[in-house]
């Protein structure tokens, strides 16, 4: 009777292990399959010179396949004052969000991203600085291409993209009626915004994924590669201008929507 007490005991504490092991699994399998579930927040950060309605077709595509976008407008008066007002957007959101910036929003976003909320980062044709670094660093890290070109700072410290270089060298890929309207609305921005340096890094503990438009004029694409490379983004290259997000907006939305599958 002993010998099959002690039996029984050791099938029961067998059963229990197994059930134990079993439901540990399952709850590993569950968590897993949480964390792979598509991210549906995508939060985008408009760059210098332009404002947040250059993301509508991306914007259209996004909300089409079920993700919920907001976007957000920078007041472009400091890097403080617009990461600020990237973390109010994300805040408002109820969930993980993917953080898209273009251009000077590649900045912006390399500082917010470290919000909790922000699972990954897409930079399209934007600065991706390391800590320390500012922005100017990287528009002067090869020759400025004759199509581009900045004005110098007004009497209250703004500049603009050069107008008569504003369609080569800002929107080369979009008909010059659109390239003239972006030229005669854009935003400007604070030359100051360009030499703070960037305080904290999200690349470096986040996933990001980089666009280089391979015809971009603002911003040289080997600048972009060196800068994506270093962070060990996963690159796509897409032709069309340093505007690719207005010219190619289906490439650029599925960069974003394989950024929050994590593909």
């Amino acid at each position: 009777m002993k010998t099959q007490s002690k039996f029984l005991n050791g099938l029961r504490i067998v059963a229990a292990a197994v059930l134990f092991v079993t439901s540990q699994f399952i709850l590993d399998v569950k968590s897993a399959n949480a964390q792979q579930k598509p991210v549906k927040n995508i939060v985008l950060v408009h760059g210098a010179f332009a404002d947040g309605s250059g993301w509508k077709a991306v914007y259209d595509i996004l909300v089409k396949k079920g993700y919920h976008v907001s976007i957000v407008q920078n007041p472009l008066t400091s890097l403080n004052n617009d990461v600020n007002e990237t973390n109010s957007v994300i805040n408002a959101q109820d969930g993980p969000v993917i953080l898209v910036g273009h251009s000077w929003g590649g900045t912006i976003i390399t500082q917010a991203g470290v919000n909790p909320r922000v699972a990954g980062l897409v930079y399209v044709a934007a600065f991706m600085p390391d800590k320390g670094e500012n922005t100017v660093k990287w528009v002067a890290a090869a020759p400025a291409a004759p199509e581009a070109g900045f004005t110098k700072p007004d009497q209250f410290g703004f500049v603009y993209f050069e107008p008569a270089k504003f369609h080569r060298g800002f929107a080369g890929d979009l008909s010059q009626a659109q390239s003239d309207f972006m030229r005669d609305s854009q935003v400007p921005i604070i030359a100051k915004c360009f030499d703070e340096p960037v305080t904290e890094v999200a690349w470096k503990n986040k996933p990001s994924y980089a666009i280089v438009p391979t015809e971009d004029k603002a911003l040289n694409p080997e600048t972009e590669r060196a800068m994506y490379k270093r962070a060990g983004a996963k690159i796509t290259e897409i032709k069309g201008s340093h505007v690719i997000f207005i010219s190619q907006p289906e490439a650029v939305a599925k960069v974003i929507m394989d950024a929050a599958e994590q593909k």
